[in-house]
């Protein structure tokens, strides 16, 4: 396979799976942290690597390293692997997923922005999320008669926090993640909600359905529930651990043991809550998003500067959900008929943003 994102958390759990099922690494893609992926490279001996910036060239202890993001679409082109797990983080993973899937190569999906920004333009067919809330939905669902979907959400840094104070919240406040430790983008999207916007909008492509909502599951125990036709529900329960999706997403099917089972008397209560508009703004368009999803190409460009804007203190952290819903207000009658217009969407959001 070829690994996109090697040194990030998804990235160094795949690799632990590749190694369990002796997958061998064709190539690898990494950012800036050359020191794991030298680790990387002297353990797994990738054919080639390709890093984000030239500078570090000379660091990385490889004959073959390329740099930037057109090395990574000939990349995918020139190699032999029939997967390709796409862990970059942003905007930057949709041109990989949509040239793996031209090419009919499978893509183990952890770019949510993929889905987001052009899920009407990609083979679905070819996809396999690694995401623990859509990996719980698949795995519940079995083909029976469904109602309805949902997925749970932390909260996010900021869950218990009071509203006032929270207008006053740091960049340095939202990366404090109640239950993990996550990238800064991710971890940011948690807080503002935005990223569980986003895992709605992936699971309107997977599973062809507006029927989907969010509730707030603080314990992180519960990644899913299916609603049946029958009147049952059914709860999706694992640890906190990507292995078992990377698993299943590589292999197809998984019958030994990845993860510790559930201990469900160490759980004690659970607890569902809604997800609340005053505490996450960002969930008044919800429902409008969830019956025209092709505007997820507007709020993931508006999400992603204003989550610059608030690391350099140029905005509050309300102010990044202001930012984006006035954006989508202004773009919400475009609808991109190309990849081209995608792109160009993309572009002018960001500018108006700026």
């Amino acid at each position: 396979m070829v690994l996109l994102g090697s040194t990030g958390s998804i990235g160094v759990n795949t690799l632990i799976i590749a190694k369990r099922y002796n997958i061998q690494i064709e190539a690898m893609v990494a950012g800036s942290n050359i020191e794991l992926l030298n680790e990387q490279i002297q353990e797994h001996q990738p054919k080639t690597v390709v890093i984000a910036h030239k500078a570090d060239r000379h660091k990385v202890n490889h004959p073959d390293v390329r740099c930037g993001n057109d090395a990574i679409l000939t990349l995918i082109e020139e190699s032999k692997s029939p997967m390709i797990v796409n862990a970059l983080v942003g905007y930057t993973g949709l041109a990989p997923t949509l040239k793996a899937t031209s090419l009919g190569k499978r893509v183990a999906l952890a770019n949510k922005e993929s889905l987001v920004v052009a899920g009407a333009f990609i083979d679905m067919s070819l996809i396999n999320v690694i995401d623990s809330e859509h990996f719980g939905l698949w795995y519940l669902i079995n083909e029976r008669p469904v109602s309805k979907l949902y997925i749970t959400a932390s909260g996010g840094a900021f869950r218990d926090w009071e509203l006032d104070k929270m207008k006053d919240a740091t960049f340095s406040d939202a990366l404090k993640h109640p239950n993990w430790s996550m990238g800064n983008k991710i971890t940011i999207d948690s807080a503002t909600m935005t990223n569980k916007l986003f895992e709605l909008l992936e699971a309107k492509w997977l599973f062809n359905t507006s029927n989907i909502d969010a509730v707030i599951e603080k314990k992180s125990i519960i990644h899913a529930l299916v609603e049946f036709k029958d009147g049952s529900t059914t709860a999706h329960f694992a640890g906190v651990d990507m292995k078992l999706p990377i698993a299943f997403a590589l292999q197809g099917e998984v019958t030994e043991e990845i993860l510790l089972p559930t201990d469900l008397l160490s759980i004690g209560g659970l607890e569902f809550l809604p997800i609340e508009a005053q505490r996450y703004p960002i969930w008044h368009i919800k429902e409008h998003i969830l019956q025209n999803p092709h505007l997820g190409v507007v709020v993931n460009a508006a999400n992603e500067i204003a989550i610059e804007k608030f690391q350099k203190e140029a905005c509050s952290f309300f102010g990044m959900s202001n930012i984006i819903l006035d954006a989508y207000e202004k773009f919400k009658h475009i609808k991109a008929n190309t990849i081209e217009e995608i792109i160009s969407i993309d572009t002018e959001v960001r500018n108006y943003v700026k």
